[in-house]
């Protein structure tokens, strides 16, 4: 019996977002900028990058608006995270039209990242939401801790749903819902997303995974069974969050263009131009680049 994939995926590129935000070194803007023309060249056309969020708590983001100054005028989609309304009036300060927002399902870590349970968080983002889609922004919703969380344990899958359809119901275009510290495996990813898909089937559906347990890619090919044709991915494998201990960096692009494409699933995306991005910010992140293919193609090229 033929496993049914998608012909086509689209990789939304998170690595000078997510992927930097935890590096304590300030990584040149100068450098992000290359880094994102870079990864641009190797074929992706959606990328967050950077976070109009506050310096003192990510100081990595303080050059976020001379990012989208040098950065925005592009083919395809640049988003910017603005988790709040003075994140957001900075966004409507630069020409960008995409914009991302997030809430953790898990209250523990909603209250650690931003100081609001879930429940004030939604209430805060809902008419920020109807402003945003009236003005005409792309609106994406990022879910964290939708399995697990690193303080309350494994969440109630009927508290992702409702958060989502809460979401859908605000009238974001997007969901991208993460396994935030990597903890999800394959029957739980399916499960979601296949429930996902037939309750909210209006919406575009974005897989997020870490890689902590190394169970990322199994978790995509779970998830392109349920339906999911598009995932955040990070070159490099870079990342984390501040505010989720122990987790890792998001799934490699490299790693995941690599079996999509061996699978005979197009992404767009060239492989040896990609490891020329990864090169590029290499020298400036804390540590080592732990994708696969990147590795084994750097001793290959030694």
């Amino acid at each position: 019996m033929a496993i049914k994939l998608p012909e086509n995926v689209t990789i939304i590129e998170v690595g000078p977002r997510d992927g930097l935000q935890n590096e304590k070194g300030f990584v040149p803007t100068e450098v992000k900028g290359q880094f994102i023309h870079a990864l641009r060249d190797s074929g992706i056309r959606e990328m967050e990058l950077t976070s109009f969020v506050s310096p003192k708590w990510v100081p990595q983001m303080a050059d976020a608006a001379e990012i989208v100054s040098a950065c925005y005028d592009a083919p395809g989609r640049s988003i910017v995270l603005a988790p709040n309304k003075k994140g957001i009036e900075r966004l409507e300060e630069t020409n960008c039209r995409a914009v991302a927002v997030f809430v953790g399902v898990s209250n523990t870590f909603n209250k650690k990242n931003i100081n609001k349970t879930t429940a004030e968080s939604m209430e805060e983002l809902r008419p920020l939401i109807a402003d945003l889609k009236e003005k005409g922004y792309f609106v994406r919703a990022c879910i964290s801790t939708a399995w697990h969380c690193p303080y309350e344990g494994k969440i109630p899958e009927a508290d992702t749903l409702r958060l989502c359809a809460d979401f859908a119901e605000a009238g974001v275009d997007e969901l991208s819902v993460a396994d935030t510290i990597g903890m999800a495996v394959p029957t739980e990813a399916h499960s979601l997303f296949a429930q996902l898909k037939a309750i909210i089937p209006g919406i575009l559906l974005t897989a997020h995974f870490h890689d902590t347990r190394k169970l990322a890619l199994a978790n995509i090919l779970a998830s392109m069974q349920a339906g999911i044709d598009r995932f955040d991915t990070s070159a490099g494998g870079l990342g984390g969050c501040p505010f989720a201990p122990g987790a890792t960096g998001n799934v490699a692009t490299e790693d995941v263009v690599y079996m999509l494409e061996r699978m005979g699933i197009k992404t767009g995306i060239a492989l040896d131009r990609l490891m020329d991005a990864v090169e590029i910010v290499r020298p400036h992140v804390s540590r080592p680049i732990e994708s696969t293919y990147f590795n084994m193609h750097a001793s290959a090229g030694a």
